[in-house]
């Protein structure tokens, strides 16, 4: 007996963050799931940003959080699908999975009109229209700085040392920025889901990383 076809999603919000998503399974297409999805908990409906399509669907939806929550220690809410994490990281992990899938069909989604990535064909994707530019996970190196450097950590003025392209040290222990930002930020200035951006809390010469990033990225 055949077995069905299923999808893992990746979806987006408008109401969220930018580096939040929501990743999940659905036997059905991935429309109808994003559109049980809209209610009033949620103040803007769902983009499907990415799926994958595939009988192993169950299993790849495991793989990918156990994955993040590796990788990254970002999953929002530990009983909840939705991940502080770059959608094109997300994107990244769904595509190495499914070159050891011989099923699979990986489609990226821009402007609400899919085009298929993997298997890679000659169809043309979209056209962009206004489709804001999706930013690769940041790293010390599109900034400028090396190993060795020392970055402030704003929020109680705590100087660390760069130690990695994404690691920074602090009393001899290595940090994501952002899982350092969730330790030792000041309880007055948490917000809600304890998920931060990290670059956007560290600061070198007077400016914040995240600041820096978006010069060198309007310069180019």
């Amino acid at each position: 007996m055949e077995k069905t076809k299923g999808f893992v999603y990746i979806l987006t919000n408008k109401s969220f963050r930018d580096d939040w998503v929501k990743i999940g399974k659905s036997s059905r297409t991935v429309d109808v799931r994003s559109k049980e999805l809209d209610n009033t908990a949620v103040p803007l409906p769902f983009d499907i940003f990415a799926t994958i399509q595939t009988v192993k669907y169950g299993e790849i939806e495991r793989i990918i959080h156990k994955q993040i929550d590796r990788l990254t220690d970002l999953r929002i809410r530990q009983n909840r699908e939705f991940f502080n994490v770059e959608p094109e990281q997300a994107l990244d992990i769904l595509v190495d999975l499914a070159q050891a899938i011989d099923d699979a069909i990986v489609m990226k989604y821009e402007d609400g009109k899919p085009y298929q990535i993997y298997p890679e064909n000659n169809i043309p994707r979209p056209k962009k229209t206004d489709r804001k530019m999706q930013r690769k996970p940041f790293s010390f190196s599109m900034v400028g700085l090396k190993v060795g450097d020392i970055i402030l950590f704003d929020p109680i003025g705590i100087k660390v040392k760069v130690a990695g392209d994404n690691k920074i040290e602090h009393e001899n222990r290595l940090w994501s920025l952002s899982n350092f930002t969730a330790t030792f930020m000041p309880e007055k200035m948490r917000n809600h889901s304890d998920a931060y951006q990290g670059p956007k809390y560290f600061s070198y010469n007077g400016k914040t990383l995240w600041q820096i990033r978006l010069d060198n990225e309007n310069s180019m």
